[in-house]
């Protein structure tokens, strides 16, 4: 059972999220053979607030 999360800025849409998870677990099957039902996304939305590249918090 692979398990893929992805932690990402929130504000993305459901549907773009849901667009993402099917094209993480394409990839997967293509690339270890598992089938696509067994394949795990976990989408962890993260507050802009909690980010901070080069000192820069994401929100500012």
């Amino acid at each position: 059972m692979p398990y893929v999360t992805v932690k990402m800025l929130e504000g993305r849409t459901d549907t773009q999220k849901k667009a993402l998870a099917e094209k993480i677990t394409a990839a997967v099957v293509e690339t270890t053979g598992a089938p696509a039902d067994r394949v795990h996304v976990m989408i962890e939305d993260m507050p802009k607030t909690n980010l901070s590249v080069g000192g820069k918090m994401a929100n500012e």
